[in-house]
C-alpha cells in the first residue's frame, strides 16, 4: 500500500484531481512521519499564537455562499478579537471554484494554512501528505466524547487528520401534503425499503393523474415521483449498505462490488426506476438540478443530507424527516459526511499552531457552535449544542430533528479514500447503465468491480 506521507503531486494546470496527476512514489519512513513530528514539535513548543504574543498571520480557506460567507467572517472577527496576536486573511469561493483553486495551490505549495475540507476529501489530502496529523493536538485540547464526527477523520492507524466543522447525515425527507393527498401513512422507523417502495407507488402520479397501480398509468410521463434518487450520497450507497453490500473492503483498497447483496440492492433500485416510481438518470435531466426535484414538489420523498432542509424551507414545503429504511435483514445505514478543518502540512510551526487555535476555537466555543447552528447548514459538532433546543427546537422545519442525531448511530462514511472521486465516477458510469437498462445488473456490477479495482490498483500498488 502507498504510504500516507506521499507527496500531493499533480499537474500545475490541472483544475481537478485526477489519478494520473496523483501518481507518484511513496516517501521514506522519515517522510511518512513528518506531519506527526511537526505536530508534536509545535504542540511542545511555546505557542506563537496564544502564549508568546508574537504576531502571526494565517490564511484561512473555505467554500461558501453569500449567507455563510457573511457569518464566517463574523466568527473570524470574534476569533481575532479573542486572539489579538493572530491576524487572519481569508480565501473563499463557491464550492466548485474553491476546490479547483485549492488543488492547484496544494500542488504549488501555496495552499491556505487551514481550510475547510469536504469530508469526502480529508483522506485524499491525508494520504498525499498535504495536511498535518492532528492526533496530538486533539488529545491535548479536545475531549473526543464531546463531539460528533471526530472518528470519521481517523485512519486505520488511529491518526486524526481533521476536526469536524459540521456534520451531514442522510435521512428520509417526505412531503406531508403529498402523503395526505394520497391518503398514505407517513414513514415510520419500522419501514423497510419495500415499505418505502409500496408507498412510493401510491405517491407516483403521471400526467393524466393516474397512480402507478391504476390502469393506463404512463411510467414515461410522470409528474410526481414517489422517490427522487441520485448520487452516492443521496441514492444508492445507503441501499447497498443496508442490504449488506458496499463498494470497498475495510482496507479501502479492494472492491467488493460484485456481490450477491449488491445484486439484490440493485434489483430493488432498478425495479423502482423501471416502474417509474423512482427517478432515473433521464428523469433528472428535465429538472434544473438533481436537488430540485423534492423542493419543487415533484417528488414525495427523497434521501437527503441535513443541508437539504435549507431548500425545503425556502420552498415553503410542509415536510418532515424520518430514519432511512431498514434492509431485508434489519440492517440500517445512513450516509455521513463530516466537513472538517484541516491544517496545511507545509505551514511552519507558528502558522500551524495559530491555525490550530482557530480549529480549537470553532470546536470548543459554545457560542460559535450556536451561531453556526442557527445558520442551518449543518448539525453542530459539539454534542451539548446538537442535543440542545438550539438545534432540536429550531424555528424552522423539520420538526423531527432528532432523526438526524439518531441516524448517527448507524451512519457510515462513503468508503472514502485517496481516490474517492475517481472510483465513484467509475461506479456511477456502470450503475447508470443498469439503471437505464443498457446493461444487465450482473454485467454492470462485474464491470464496475473491474473498473473500480483498476483505480485502486493504479494508486495503491505503485
Amino acid at each position: 500500500m502507498m504510504k500516507r506521507g506521499k507527496k500531493f503531486m499533480m499537474l500545475a494546470a490541472a483544475a481537478a484531481m485526477t489519478l494520473a496527476a496523483a501518481g507518484c512514489g511513496s516517501e521514506s519512513k522519515d517522510g511518512n512521519g513528518a506531519a506527526s513530528s511537526a505536530a508534536s514539535s509545535a504542540t511542545g513548543a511555546a505557542s506563537a499564537s496564544a502564549g508568546s504574543g508574537e504576531k502571526v498571520e494565517i490564511l484561512l480557506g473555505y467554500y461558501s455562499d453569500e449567507k455563510s460567507d457573511s457569518k464566517m467572517k463574523e466568527l473570524i472577527g470574534q476569533f481575532t478579537a479573542a486572539h489579538p496576536n493572530i491576524s487572519v486573511k481569508t480565501q473563499s469561493a463557491p464550492y466548485g471554484q474553491f476546490y479547483q483553486k485549492l488543488d492547484t495551490q496544494i500542488a504549488a505549495g501555496t495552499a491556505p494554512d487551514v481550510w475547510l475540507s469536504d469530508g469526502v476529501y480529508v483522506m485524499k489530502y491525508a494520504e498525499r501528505g498535504a495536511v498535518r496529523d492532528l492526533t496530538d493536538w486533539i488529545a491535548k485540547d479536545l475531549k473526543a466524547d464531546d463531539y460528533y464526527g471526530l472518528a470519521y477523520n481517523k485512519d486505520a492507524e488511529g491518526r486524526y487528520w481533521g476536526v469536524p466543522q459540521g456534520i451531514q447525515v442522510g435521512v428520509l425527507f417526505y412531503n406531508k401534503d403529498l402523503f395526505d393527498k394520497a391518503g398514505a401513512a407517513y414513514p415510520t422507523d419500522d419501514w423497510t425499503w419495500d415499505d418505502l417502495k409500496n408507498a412510493a407507488a401510491k405517491l407516483t402520479v403521471d400526467a393524466k393523474g393516474k397512480t402507478e397501480g391504476e390502469s393506463g398509468f404512463d411510467k414515461n410521463n410522470v409528474n410526481q415521483f414517489g422517490l427522487t434518487f441520485f448520487s452516492i450520497t443521496e441514492g444508492w450507497f445507503s441501499v447497498l449498505k443496508s442490504y449488506g453490500g458496499g463498494v470497498l473492503d475495510e482496507t479501502g483498497t479492494k472492491s467488493i462490488i460484485d456481490s450477491e447483496p449488491n445484486k439484490k440492492a440493485f434489483e430493488w433500485m432498478v425495479d423502482g426506476m423501471n416502474r417509474g416510481i423512482i427517478t432515473d438518470p433521464v428523469d433528472l435531466k428535465s429538472f434544473q438540478s438533481n436537488t430540485a426535484v423534492f423542493p419543487s414538489g415533484s417528488a414525495a420523498m427523497r434521501i437527503g443530507l441535513y443541508a437539504r432542509v435549507l431548500a425545503a424551507n425556502e420552498a415553503g414545503l410542509n415536510y418532515d424527516v424520518a430514519l432511512l429504511p431498514k434492509g431485508p435483514d434489519g440492517k440500517r445505514s445512513a450516509p455521513v459526511i463530516a466537513n472538517s478543518w484541516v491544517v496545511n502540512a507545509k505551514s511552519g510551526d507558528a502558522k500551524a499552531q495559530a491555525a490550530w487555535e482557530w480549529v480549537k476555537y470553532w470546536a470548543t466555543q459554545d457560542d460559535v457552535q450556536k451561531q453556526w447552528a442557527e445558520l442551518g447548514e449543518a448539525i453542530p459538532v459539539k454534542k451539548s449544542i446538537a442535543e440542545s433546543d438550539v438545534f432540536l427546537k429550531g424555528e424552522q422545519k423539520p420538526a423531527n430533528r432528532q432523526a438526524f442525531l439518531d441516524s448517527l448511530i448507524f451512519a457510515q462514511t462513503l468508503d472514502v479514500n485517496a481516490v474517492w472521486e475517481e472510483w465513484v465516477g467509475k461506479f456511477n458510469e456502470n450503475a447508470q447503465r443498469a439503471f437505464l437498462g443498457d446493461q444487465s445488473i450482473d454485467e454492470a456490477l462485474k464491470s464496475a468491480n473491474a473498473d473500480v479495482q483498476k483505480v485502486l490498483n493504479d494508486f495503491y500498488k505503485k
